[in-house]
C-alpha cells in the first residue's frame, strides 16, 4: 500500500477506545434482505435510529422501508452491451416525479470485480456508454451523481481511469465512492489517494469493514474508522457494511451489527447512535467464515445467497 498524506494521523487514532458511542447525519444502510428474519428490517427504521439514508443496490426503494424517513439512493447495478433502452433513468424519473426526494443515484457496483466476488463485472467501454445514457441525464433534474464503486484492489484505479477515457468528458459524477476491507491504515491511504486522484469530488465509502478479526480488534476498527469520517469534511457519507446477523456473515461474525439472534451488538448499537450492549456475535456452529482477499471481496450480490 502506497503512503498517503493520511497515515502521520493514525498514531493518535490507534489511541480511541473501543466503547465509543457517537452520532452522525453521514451514516447511512447497505440494505442486505434477510429472507428468514424479514423483522429485522424494523431494526433500521429512521425514528429509532442514527441512520438517515440507504441503498439496496437496486434502483426502487425498499418496500419495508416505505413510511421511513430515511433517504433512497438508486443504484445502477450493473450493465452490458446487449441492454436495451434506459430502465434506470426511466425509473428514477419517475420517482422524482412522483415526489420521492432522489439528491443522489450511484453507478455500477465494483465494476473491476467478477461475478463471482459480487462484482459487476463491466468493461470500462460499456460502462461508460451506460453512464451517458442512463446517469448523466440525472444530472439536469439537479441529481448529485456517485461515480463507478470500484473494487480497493490497485486495478480499481486503472478501471476508472478507462471509464474516464471513454467517457471523453460526458461522464460528470459528483461523489466518488469507496469499497474498502482491511485494516485501518490500509483504508486511510486508499481514501487518500482517492481524494489526491479526484480533487473535485467529495468521498462516501459506501462499502467498508475488517474481515475475520477479534472481537476487539473489529471494535476498534469501526471506533477509529467513525472518528476519521466524521471528522474529515470531504467525506460526507458512509454505510458500514454489517446490516446483518452474525452466523450469515461472510466477512465474520464480528463485523456484524446483530447477534444470530437479530439483538444489536456492540457495533450495531454504536453506528445506530446508541450504547454498548454487550451482545457477543457468533458465527454459525460458531466458526469464523474466512475471507481470502481480493477473491471473496464482497457485495450484495454475495451475501444474499446466505441469508
Amino acid at each position: 500500500m502506497r503512503q498517503s498524506l493520511l497515515l502521520p494521523t493514525i498514531p493518535l487514532l490507534s489511541l480511541l477506545p473501543t466503547a465509543l458511542a457517537t452520532t452522525s447525519s453521514k451514516r447511512g444502510l447497505v440494505y442486505v434482505p434477510s429472507s428468514k428474519h424479514p423483522g429485522d428490517d424494523k431494526i433500521w427504521d429512521s425514528s429509532t435510529s442514527d441512520l438517515t439514508w440507504y441503498y439496496n443496490y437496486g434502483y426502487t426503494p425498499t418496500t419495508s422501508f416505505s413510511n421511513s424517513d430515511l433517504e433512497f439512493v438508486p443504484m445502477l447495478w450493473g450493465a452490458s452491451d446487449a441492454d436495451s433502452g434506459t430502465p434506470f433513468l426511466d425509473a428514477v424519473k419517475a420517482q422524482i416525479k412522483s415526489g420521492t426526494n432522489i439528491s443522489y443515484v450511484l453507478g455500477f457496483n465494483e465494476p473491476d470485480g467478477t461475478a463471482a466476488t459480487g462484482g459487476a463485472g463491466i468493461a470500462a467501454d460499456v460502462a461508460a456508454n451506460a453512464w451517458i445514457k442512463q446517469i448523466e441525464p440525472l444530472k439536469k433534474l439537479g441529481v448529485k451523481l456517485g461515480a463507478p464503486a470500484t473494487t480497493g484492489s490497485p486495478d480499481g484505479f486503472t478501471w476508472l481511469t478507462d471509464f474516464f477515457n471513454f467517457c471523453d468528458g460526458g461522464c460528470n459524477p459528483d461523489i466518488m465512492p469507496v469499497h474498502w476491507y482491511g485494516n485501518f491504515e490500509g483504508m486511510a491511504s486508499h481514501i487518500g489517494q482517492k481524494m489526491a486522484a479526484y480533487p473535485n469530488m467529495k468521498i462516501w465509502v459506501t462499502e467498508y469493514g475488517y474481515p475475520d478479526q477479534d472481537l476487539e480488534t473489529t471494535q476498534l476498527f469501526y471506533n477509529q474508522s467513525s472518528e476519521y469520517f466524521d471528522r474529515m469534511v470531504n467525506i460526507t457519507r458512509y454505510s458500514y457494511f454489517g446490516g446483518f446477523r452474525s452466523d450469515v456473515s461472510n466477512v465474520g461474525p464480528n463485523v456484524a451489527m446483530l447477534t444470530q439472534d437479530g439483538k444489536l451488538t456492540d457495533i450495531g448499537s454504536w453506528y445506530l447512535g446508541g450504547v454498548a450492549t454487550n451482545n457477543k456475535p457468533k458465527g454459525a456452529a460458531g466458526r469464523v467464515a474466512i475471507f481470502a482477499g481480493w477473491s471473496v471481496v464482497v457485495a450484495a450480490a454475495g451475501l444474499w445467497t446466505l441469508l
